[in-house]
């Protein structure tokens, strides 16, 4: 009998593995490239009359209104940049909802009469351009047949040059919208929401006394969590290929249980890998920052420093697009699913986030002395506010089928939004609902014993990896966004719900001045009624616990355990009412999100239901059978000589066939139902039936792959997917 030879050829073509040769020079300065292909400030400040300049660093720093008239002169600096970098085409970048990248690229070069061509690129096309709508995500925003789309120049993130073997690309970062004036991409609900939430901000700080303060502005420092796997495997894989994540794979003999993985040794392949990306990122002018191990085997993860969000969030998906090009390279594939393999640790994208300007710096910063820092007080507790009435949104903002299987499945962070606040700020919050805060807890020393080794500073507070929401220090970071999600989405909801805290405050103590009260005292009485009436969402212990989603109810907290759970929260009525206040989606916008988390979530779960029935039926069915057959043959050898053979294995191997088989058939009989009109309807029968079915599947034929012959088995396992680089 022949043996299924895919996986065990991919085996060995990794250990043939060489690595790629060295593509720049050793002896390249570490700080050059970074930002060389960016039309950065400087370059700007170099190439533009200096009004113009000036104009467009008042937009970018200041956010004032972009004069129309410097469009010409920018793009005509933009496009010899552009062709001096070696740039054939000019692209506008935009991010529908499928929360992935989109780009329409078009020549520089336009014929003349006399046979030849020049290159132009005019203010106009700067500012504008227009792709087909038609086929983007819009949740019955526009008809099919009504295709027109807008892109608009976003000004507040640079352009900058994509590099390819066979010619380069301008790159200008745009909004895209219908002919109608509706959002249908990610960035314009970013650049919404930041714009209601300095409002809010700037009316704080001058109750603080700053006479006409900056433009605040929301920062973002995203963590990206990723595996690598070898490229062979990948290929032989039609799971990881189609659905991002593998549908079958018993548990390895050894996962991650040691502990090992998490900040251990980068293995050798795998750094070189990393150097790679950072000097593409770096050529991006993305600030990569720091690299490790994460905690599962395969499993890794790079963080920039903080940027605008915006900007961040755009650099998040070309970093995104960079790490699979480059993975290539090194004949590895990055994988981004949220859980791409079970019983091991999934990946997420830490969104750190802050609030500031240049002219203050960030507003959460607390200081040797929180307690007498009214100000960052008055700004934290606008984040609590926000997060406990609107945790709910919080979570729709990062719902996804893919998310779905990392929330709340013993890794960071719960599906319950709560805030962590460490030792030292819970104390002053807790000080203040007793009456007023008078001390805050120091910082301590901790004695190591070893002469030769310096005493360390010791933080007032402990951290909590299984807070979705906490408060690190100078920053919250949000937990819950998933590795292959934008960071857009997370951060238009975090601006629009602190606008909406930051106005509470801003109201609440203009009318305590107006009536009288003393500012001082109208501080104290607003954050002693915050942490009143939201303090419930503050949790600083286990989130992991089983007794947390019990306690979290008796709070008032929601527990959204599912996409399906999550999204009606985009369309309540709070929210509606929320997003059309501050001007960050209309009603129809609000709904259009719905729809699309809707059709995004039954797509998702049906690609791989498809899936799951074609590989269990055409790839794990058959190695079973012929398992079946030679065990069969073998008995009915020994018994035909007389002899009693052991049948225990072919009687498990029998069963488990009867059960795989029977599991197909259900999973086969549930898709060929039609779907309910409703989406959020047929997205519940997904959830309900369709993936426990799928699960089934899995079961028997995971438990076959422990009982069929190794020689047999047609798919890369866990062990060699996850160990073998």
């Amino acid at each position: 009998m022949t043996a299924n030879p895919v996986r065990l050829q991919a085996i060995a073509a990794v250990e043939a593995y060489v690595p790629p040769p060295i593509s720049f020079d050793p002896g390249e300065e570490p700080g050059e490239i970074f930002g060389s292909n960016v039309f950065s400030l400087t370059v700007m400040q170099k190439r533009l009359p200096k009004s113009v300049y000036k104009s467009v660093v008042s937009t970018i720093e200041k956010s004032t209104p972009l004069d129309p008239d410097v469009a010409d002169a920018v793009a005509s600096a933009m496009k010899d940049w552009a062709l001096e970098k070696g740039a054939t085409h000019y692209a506008h970048v935009f991010y529908p909802l499928t929360g992935l990248t989109a780009e329409k690229h078009d020549s520089f070069l336009d014929p003349v009469g006399d046979g030849t061509a020049l290159a132009s690129f005019s203010g106009k096309t700067l500012v504008q351009g227009e792709p087909d709508a038609s086929s983007f995500p819009n949740g019955g925003l526009r008809n099919t047949f009504e295709a027109r789309g807008y892109t608009g120049w976003d000004v507040m993130s640079p352009a900058y040059v994509l590099e390819n073997p066979n010619g380069n690309t301008l790159c200008i970062p745009t909004v895209f919208i219908s002919m109608t004036g509706e959002a249908l991409d990610h960035k314009t609900p970013v650049l919404r929401s930041q714009q209601a939430m300095s409002v809010h901000a700037k009316r704080v700080l001058e109750l603080f006394g700053h006479t006409e303060p900056d433009n605040v502005v929301a920062y973002c420092g995203p963590e990206q969590e990723y595996f690598l796997i070898d490229s062979h495997f990948f290929w032989s894989r039609p799971d990881l290929l189609n659905a991002g994540r593998t549908l079958f794979g018993a548990k390895p003999p050894k996962g991650q249980e040691f502990d090992d993985h998490y900040f251990g040794a980068i293995p050798e392949r795998v750094l070189g890998f990393m150097m790679d990306t950072e000097r593409e990122l770096f050529k991006l002018g993305i600030p990569a920052k720091t690299r490790h191990n994460e905690v599962a085997p395969g499993q890794f993860e790079v963080a920039p420093m903080f940027e605008r969000a915006n900007e961040a969030s755009d650099h998040q998906q070309l970093l995104m697009t960079t790490f699979k090009s480059v993975a290539r390279k090194h004949g590895m594939e990055c994988l981004f699913h949220e859980k791409p393999f079970d019983g091991v640790n999934g990946s997420g994208k830490h969104v750190n986030f802050s609030l500031g300007n240049a002219e203050l710096g960030s507003l959460l910063v607390p200081g040797d002395n929180p307690h007498d820092n009214a100000q960052f007080l008055v700004f934290c507790a606008a984040v609590i506010r926000a997060v406990h009435l609107y945790g709910g949104l919080l979570r729709a903002s990062v719902a996804s089928a893919s998310n779905d299987h990392r929330l709340g499945a013993n890794e960071a962070p719960p599906a319950i939004i709560s805030i962590f606040l460490g030792d030292q700020l819970a104390d002053v919050f807790d000080q203040i609902a007793k009456g007023g805060a008078t001390h805050s807890k120091e910082k301590g020393t901790l004695t190591i014993g070893v002469d030769t080794l310096p005493n360390l500073t010791k933080d007032p507070g402990d951290r909590n990896r299984t807070s979705p929401f906490a408060f690190t220090g100078n920053r919250f970071e949000f937990r819950a966004p998933g590795s292959h999600q934008t960071v857009a989405g997370p951060m238009a909801m975090i601006n629009t719900i602190m606008a909406e805290a930051l106005d509470h405050c801003a109201t609440s103590l203009e009318t305590a001045v107006a009536a009288g009260t003393d500012f001082n005292e109208a501080v104290q009485t607003l954050l002693s009624e915050i942490v009143a009436n939201h303090g419930a969402v503050i949790f600083n212990g286990n989130g992991y616990s089983d007794e947390w989603p019990i306690e979290a109810e008796q709070r008032g907290l929601k527990n959204l355990r599912t996409t399906v759970d999550a999204l009606p929260e985009l369309i309540s009525p709070e929210a509606i009412e929320l997003f059309a206040k501050y001007g960050v989606f209309n009603e129809g916008e609000a709904h259009s999100r719905f729809e699309v988390g809707c059709e995004q979530y039954v797509l998702a779960v049906t690609v791989e239901a498809n899936l799951t029935l074609e590989i269990g039926t055409t790839t794990v069915l058959p190695a079973a059978l012929r398992y079946q057959t030679e065990l069969a043959l073998n008995v009915k050898a020994l018994t035909d000589a007389g002899l009693t053979p052991d049948r225990s294995t072919l009687e498990a191997v029998s069963t488990l066939v009867g059960s795989l088989t029977s599991a197909l058939a259900d999973l086969r009989t549930l898709l060929a139902h039609e779907h309910a009109d409703d989406l959020l309807e047929t997205a519940t029968i997904v959830r309900d039936r369709v993936l426990p079915a799928m699960a089934a599947v899995r079961a028997a034929a995971d438990e076959l792959e422990g009982l069929v012959a190794d020689d047999l088995w047609p798919l890369p396992t866990y062990q060699e997917m996850l160990y073998i680089l």
